[in-house]
């Protein structure tokens, strides 16, 4: 399933949620469906916009990914399990956005995979951003990163749809 197929079934299923079901908190520490929305859009759009920085360097980075790094492209994305982020990098997401702008902000997501996917692979794969937990990236990394991250949330939305008792 490529980047976009997976961010529309993100899409389509979103319209199935009532404002009170995306918006509900079950647990201290635990997001809401709606916070878990925003996260996934937050962070593609930060890998997107490393993309976009990779595209504009002029010079090469020899530095490679770290040891989490190499393991996550080797098996193709985040490993099963939760990761906890450190305290300053873990501000809660917002639980204020509606079903609409949700689907907006995920239409911004796939229109800027649209504009990247046929011209990533002409950016100098040795053009790299640091990634806080990877090392260093190309823009194809990056890139791929965003259908990784999405795909990691899978489970958690999943989770958080039984905890609200939601079925499709």
């Amino acid at each position: 399933m490529s980047n976009l197929e997976l961010i529309e079934i993100y899409k389509s299923e979103l319209q199935n949620y009532s404002l009170a079901q995306l918006r509900y908190i079950t647990a201290e520490d635990v997001w809401s469906i709606g916070q878990m929305y925003d996260h996934v859009i937050v962070v593609a759009m930060e890998y997107l916009d490393n993309v976009e920085t990779c595209a504009t360097l002029k010079e090469e980075q020899k530095l490679g990914k770290t040891e989490s790094g190499e393991h996550v492209y080797k098996i193709g994305g985040f490993p099963p399990n939760k990761i906890k982020l450190p305290d300053k990098l873990n501000t809660p997401p917002s639980n204020t956005d509606s079903i609409e702008e949700l689907t907006s902000r995920l239409d911004q997501v796939m229109l800027r995979l649209r504009l990247w996917e046929n011209r990533v692979d002409d950016i100098n794969p040795n053009y790299k951003v640091e990634h806080g937990g990877f090392g260093w990236l190309n823009a194809r990394e990056w890139f791929d990163l965003v259908g990784m991250h999405f795909r990691h949330h899978l489970r958690q939305k999943s989770e958080l749809e039984h905890k609200i008792g939601f079925r499709i």
